[in-house]
């Protein structure tokens, strides 16, 4: 059985990815690609990289072109997604790579971003444990799914097990994050360009003012109802793609790290694409370049009464597009893995 497949936003980082990924998938066909400034122009000359969709030409974003297909994928820039998913037909499974389905709360769309608020989706991340289980059980079966935010993915699935064991105190939870530049799309952007990256560091969104802010505070209150808050500073690095998440919380009286890796182990023990490293490893961002991984090492800081987890992950794959893959997998009734590699690639 051919499912067949439009990805919207083809000629982005997070839309190349989807047209990478879908290629070695079994069951999933790409057969239409849009684009808006590259309308009639094909995938290989936007798209080099990838062979395998060299000849598909790229029409324009719009609902009659996306309609007619079992699975749309939405690689847009904020805010474009909602209006154009309110035209497609509900039998037909949309996947939003970006975040117009991603909050609950219109409060936090409205404090976070511009433009309408268009409601939450079925959010994207199977292994993110939630009141009852997980969010796997969620997305069996549904017809819209809102992939997560990069950031929000790597700092929730680090602190989610402890925070829900109520081993660490949720209103002091502190994220500081090296990320790579594709995290922000493929615009052109001086402090995006090699010129101002390479030999440099800098933090950006800083204050509590990041978009993924909202979005990791709702993944962590899917267990315990609370609202926490969180200090969360991404840092913008000279690596092409990665994140590397250093995340911080206040121990409970009662925790010692015997129990935290315990509380680890139970959570993700037999997760396929997240893994917690054995005591006194910590995870490397090269070590998830290409997968659909999300590496963790845990440790307890005894002086300071901390909890550290270091997360790594890929953001364009486990981070964006092998999530919306994962979770599409899960709605269309598909093996949870197909199309998704487990293994990085190194150098």
């Amino acid at each position: 059985m051919v499912i067949r497949v439009a990805v919207a936003g083809a000629s982005g980082y997070a839309g190349g990815e989807l047209l990478r990924l879908i290629a070695q998938h079994p069951e999933l066909e790409v057969t239409t690609v849009t684009g808006r400034s590259t309308v009639g122009r094909t995938v290989g000359e936007v798209q080099p990289h990838l062979r395998s969709a060299a000849d598909l030409v790229f029409q324009d974003t719009t609902p009659e072109v996306l309609a007619g297909h079992d699975a749309v994928f939405l690689a847009l820039p904020h805010g474009q997604s909602g209006a154009i998913a309110e035209q497609l037909p509900d039998d037909v499974l949309v996947v939003d790579a970006g975040a117009d389905h991603r909050l609950a709360s219109e409060a936090d769309w409205r404090a976070f971003y511009p433009g309408d608020w268009h409601g939450a989706w079925t959010y994207g991340v199977p292994e993110l444990l939630a009141e009852g289980g997980r969010l796997r059980e969620a997305l069996a079966g549904t017809k819209r799914i809102a992939a997560p935010g990069c950031n929000a993915s790597a700092v929730s699935l680090a602190l989610a097990p402890a925070v829900a064991a109520g081993l660490v105190e949720q209103e002091d939870l502190v994220a500081v994050l090296a990320v790579g530049p594709s995290g922000a799309g493929r615009s052109t952007r001086p402090d995006l360009s090699a010129s101002e990256l390479l030999g440099s560091a800098n933090a950006y969104a800083v204050g509590g003012v990041h978009r993924h802010t909202p979005e990791i505070l709702q993944n962590l209150a899917l267990v315990t109802g609370v609202r926490g808050s969180i200090s969360f500073t991404p840092v913008l690095v000279p690596m092409a793609r990665g994140i590397l998440a250093t995340c911080t919380a206040r121990l409970a009286p009662d925790a010692d790290e015997r129990r935290l890796r315990a509380v680890y182990d139970e959570a993700y023990g037999d997760e396929r694409f997240v893994h917690l490293l054995p005591a006194g490893s910590f995870p490397a961002v090269e070590h998830a370049i290409g997968a659909n991984t999300l590496l963790l090492g845990l440790a307890v800081d005894t002086a300071a009464r901390r909890l550290v987890v270091v997360a790594a992950l890929d953001n364009l794959v486990k981070g964006t597009a092998g999530a919306a893959i994962q979770s599409a997998n899960l709605a269309l009734g598909l093996p949870e893995a197909a199309g998704l590699p487990i293994d990085g690639t190194a150098p």
